[in-house]
């Protein structure tokens, strides 16, 4: 088969889209063009789009690093949804579109809860010390939290937190707030998003979590739903680029987690 490469010399188009508000202060552009050869898979012009400074290229179904380094994008496996979780490639991670228009979430519709790991330590590191040299203070509601320079995480989430501060109302839902810590997922051997410091947890006191309401279910049973987290402040941090946990199926209502890549539209 001949081999297929996609090169980006940009970044976010400006041409709008339903889940994401690319207003002149949210996610910073580029007007460059990017240029892709046919059959160049959607999932990949997301992933290029939303981490420019990876400086990715494809080719047979490889995700090349700039530095050289390759992922592969699709290992062609079936796998059933917990499957899915634990062993996640690239097209695995675009299986189920993220949602920003229905609430409760479908059955297992939990887009962002897989993520490759490959990836996703080549681009924030592979271990709790290379993750802390990329790692930046940002002032958050009269504390810092520690965040995740690589690919403008800090800087977008503090376009969030500034935003936010224009609703004194909500600050009581986003005080005590955590973010970096390396560890695996509860009950499961993936790391967690946290691991990485691209994602925060805000105020417990007003979050909800599928296994506090819904103890001793498994991961394919039927749940109940709840939330108390406002619209307005899941509303503004997709506009910057975060995933909102009271989206999946399995929510988790107090977790943000910047993934770019699966706010846009094919």
């Amino acid at each position: 088969m001949m081999a297929m490469q996609l090169i980006c010399v940009g970044c976010f188009s400006k041409s709008g889209s339903d889940n994401l508000n690319l207003a002149s202060d949210s996610i910073q552009t580029s007007h460059d063009t990017l240029h892709t050869e046919p059959d160049i898979p959607s999932y990949i012009e997301k992933m290029i789009k939303a981490y420019p400074s990876m400086g990715f290229t494809y080719s047979n179904n490889a995700l090349f690093f700039k530095t050289g380094k390759k992922i592969l994008c699709d290992d062609g496996k079936k796998k059933s949804f917990v499957d899915m979780l634990n062993s996640c490639d690239i097209e695995d991670m675009f299986s189920i579109p993220y949602r920003t228009d229905s609430l409760p979430p479908a059955y297992l519709s939990d887009a962002g809860r897989g993520r490759s790991e490959p990836l996703f330590k080549e681009m924030y590191g592979h271990n709790e010390p290379e993750v802390r040299k990329r790692l930046v203070p940002v002032e958050w509601f009269g504390s810092k939290i520690l965040f995740s320079k690589t690919n403008g995480a800090s800087a977008q989430l503090l376009k969030v937190r500034n935003e936010l501060a224009k609703y004194p109302g909500l600050v009581k839902y986003l005080k005590n707030a955590s973010s970096f810590y390396w560890r695996k997922v509860r009950g499961a051997n993936r790391q967690s998003a946290h691991s990485y410091g691209i994602a925060i947890d805000i105020n417990t006191r007003y979050s909800n979590y599928w296994l506090w309401s819904n103890p001793k279910k498994s991961e394919l049973d039927k749940i109940s739903y709840e939330n108390k987290i406002p619209s307005k402040i899941v509303e503004i941090f997709e506009k910057y680029g975060f995933i909102w946990g009271g989206r999946w199926y399995h929510y988790d209502t107090m977790h943000f987690e910047y993934r770019p890549e699966l706010l846009f539209n094919k």
